[in-house]
């Protein structure tokens, strides 16, 4: 049986001097990813990592962090983050992995992913805490972006769960353009990033409005990628069955 993983932020830095090792918590976490997922994940197994890929500037600098994660067991699908300032149109980038070979990873945008029945669906989302109008604009985009991403999985006939980088809800507060597009399609399962160190006590863990949400950043995790295998599973046959 194939699995599925998920982490998101590994927030690497091979060939930038940006280290995470000044933040607590965050020692040796290059070796504790690798060492974790080669130990649990195959070659054939599948792993979405929604957003923070990077800390390179443009694509020819994150090379040698693209090349790490190649080297790493399974299929990779990748999703933008808020510091992935790399991160260029679908064309270049899906150029750029030619080119370097990097045929494990793949790009989530405006598309999704097949796994076992399950459509991989997602966006990087935003936030609008302000309610500045700019956020707004941004807000709204990405509300569109995850319902191209869900539709297209939908008319695959297949079931989507979501995976995003800002969570759609934190605390108190909730992105309602992200929560309606959930909502809409009966979406039963978000995995989110973003959120680091304390933080974390506000982050929703469980399940709000029918929506069941995790945090999984890789140092909330421990740097150890997540297996939803009997989550998407069990969402699929639910939904399968007429039960949702």
């Amino acid at each position: 049986m194939l699995s599925i993983f998920v982490m998101a932020d590994l927030h690497l830095s091979l060939s930038a001097d940006k280290p995470m090792d000044i933040f607590g918590g965050w020692n040796d976490y290059v070796q504790r990813i690798e060492k974790n997922w080669q130990k649990k994940i195959s070659p054939e197994d599948t792993v979405v990592i929604p957003g923070d890929i990077s800390w390179a500037m443009s694509l020819q600098d994150a090379r040698e962090d693209m090349a790490f994660i190649h080297r790493l067991n399974g299929r990779k699908i990748i999703m933008k983050g808020n510091h992935d300032y790399w991160w260029n149109t679908v064309g270049k980038m899906e150029k750029f992995l030619a080119e370097n070979g990097f045929d494990s990873i793949h790009i989530l945008h405006n598309n999704h992913y097949e796994y076992e029945g399950t459509g991989i669906c997602g966006t990087r989302g935003w936030i609008n805490d302000t309610g500045a109008q700019a956020d707004k604009k941004v807000l709204l985009r990405e509300a569109g972006r995850l319902e191209t991403s869900i539709s297209s999985a939908e008319k695959a006939g297949l079931s989507p769960v979501v995976f995003l980088h800002y969570p759609p809800v934190f605390g108190s507060s909730c992105n309602y353009e992200i929560l309606d597009v959930l909502v809409k399609h009966n979406i039963r399962w978000c995995f989110y990033g973003h959120i680091h160190g304390r933080g974390a006590e506000y982050a929703v863990n469980g399940e709000r409005g029918g929506i069941n949400y995790r945090l999984i950043a890789s140092d909330f995790l421990q740097f150890d990628p997540l297996d939803i295998t009997k989550i998407v599973q069990s969402d699929n046959l639910i939904k399968n069955t007429g039960n949702a």
